[in-house]
């Protein structure tokens, strides 16, 4: 193992830019700074002298022997009751719902922001910890420590751009309380490494509420949907979920607001899928990651992305529970909506990250395993060519679209010029896939509807 971040993570574009490393540090060597590609590195501000390696040991992706099935089994494998599947890692129940006050303002069904109102009101925490808006353009959004729901209400709402934990995390060794910190997976995995090594943070951060995460975004991601918005100039702030009566929850909004004040609206159809969905400005990191559903954490929230709740504009939440705590605080909580759903819909409804973060992670472990630590999933050479085209394709476009903008070639049509012929082949790719797999689905349908292969 290396014994600096630097030249055991960086050095290789594993990086998340979470943060932990300059936060710990005990030398105070290193800074989270922008790189050229517009994601957080730690920076050495003066040299390393004592070669500690703690920077490596919280590192989510360093390889330091955890991995989130370890860790989940010293947070919750004695709880009674708990379960566990590969695909969510521990698990206590499962719901779905939404807080009808919190939904207008929020990316899904509000859940998360009512939970962390009501750990705040019931004294459970005394502060939390989540990511809201600045008013600095050079750094949009930020994580901030609230002591009130009114003020954390400001962080409602998903922020698809680069934060970083370094600040909050010395204010919770510097300032004694009880905290809940929201995060990715990746991030919460972080924390979870550095509380085995830092008693203040064991004892000060008491809930984890996580997120699900398919990918993070460069900041350069939000320029170029900027860009094609029909923004000119910088852009000072962003709404990344806005909602439409008129639309399903799937088709929402961005809104953003230039130096000018004047803002431009741009939906999810109209060009940003096509960026998200092609990993357009991803961190290499992302591309080797097999947590869909922050498996670290004492609570998952996410988008009920099945059909009988998609369609509603107001938008719905799941609920995944490992906490007991955290589970009496939400089945006595007041003003939501909830019922339990069993766990097999809650793994379905992101059936597509899992798929990204199973079959798609074997595929590019075997493709490209350089510098990638140990994951739970092992390499395998895809049975479905069309499967690793696909990957190899997206990765094309992951790294030319890194490239290009963080060379200083920022224009969003000459981009999405380049990546054309990538584009086709892979829709090209898709529909051959579909003519080649319809006769064997059909043949499979008709099996089961007359019995099997007793009729032929």
């Amino acid at each position: 193992m290396k014994s600096h971040v630097s030249a055991g993570v960086v050095s290789t574009n594993l990086c998340i830019g979470c943060g932990l490393c300059a936060a710990l540090c005990p030398q105070d060597i290193l800074a989270m700074q922008w790189n050229q590609y517009g994601e957080y590195n730690p920076v050495e501000v003066s040299p390393c002298t004592t070669e500690c390696g703690l920077c490596l040991k919280v590192c989510p992706f360093a390889g330091s022997g955890e991995n989130e099935d370890t860790i989940g089994e010293r947070l919750y494998g004695a709880v009674p009751g708990i379960q566990h599947r590969s695909e969510i890692g521990y698990y206590l129940a499962s719901y779905v719902g939404y807080s009808e006050r919190h939904r207008p303002t929020s990316a899904s069904g509000g859940m998360a922001t009512w939970l962390l109102e009501a750990l705040l009101a019931e004294g459970i925490v005394d502060h939390v910890i989540c990511v809201a808006p600045t008013s600095d353009p050079e750094r949009l959004f930020a994580f901030q420590v609230f002591d009130t729901p009114e003020d954390m209400r400001t962080g409602a709402g998903s922020a698809y751009y680069p934060v970083e934990l370094s600040g909050v995390i010395r204010r919770v060794l510097e300032v004694p309380g009880r905290y809940a910190v929201t995060g990715l997976p990746c991030f919460l995995k972080a924390i979870r490494l550095a509380q085995q090594r830092n008693k203040k943070l064991r004892e000060r951060i008491v809930v984890t509420v996580g997120l699900t995460c398919g990918q993070l975004k460069s900041r350069h991601f939000t320029d170029y949907v900027a860009a094609l918005a029909g923004v000119q100039g910088e852009v000072t702030a962003v709404r990344y979920r806005g909602k439409s009566p008129d639309q399903p929850a799937s088709n929402y909004h961005y809104v953003f607001t230039a130096a000018d004040g004047e803002e431009q609206r741009i939906f999810w159809n109209e060009g940003i899928s096509e960026a998200w969905t092609n990993r357009w400005f991803t961190p290499r990191a992302c591309s080797y990651c097999d947590d869909v559903f922050a498996e670290c954490a004492d609570v998952t929230c996410m988008d009920a992305w099945l059909p009988e709740y998609s369609q509603d504009s107001r938008g719905t939440s799941l609920v995944l529970v490992r906490s007991p705590a955290v589970r009496e605080v939400l089945e006595r909580g007041q003003g939501i909506s909830l019922d339990p759903i069993p766990v097999e819909r809650v793994i379905q409804s992101q059936a597509g990250v899992v798929a990204i973060k199973r079959q798609h992670l074997a595929c590019r472990l075997y493709l490209d395993p350089q510098g990638v630590p140990e994951k739970r999933v092992a390499p395998e050479r895809p049975k479905n060519p069309f499967l690793r085209q696909e990957v190899v394709l997206k990765e094309r476009m992951r790294v030319l679209s890194r490239d290009r903008w963080g060379a200083g070639e920022r224009d969003g049509k000459h981009l999405r010029e380049a990546m054309g012929q990538d584009l086709r082949r892979l829709t090209a790719g898709r529909q051959i896939s579909k003519i080649i797999t319809f006769p064997v689905r059909t043949l499979r349908y008709i099996r089961r509807k007359v019995g099997g292969n007793n009729h032929g």
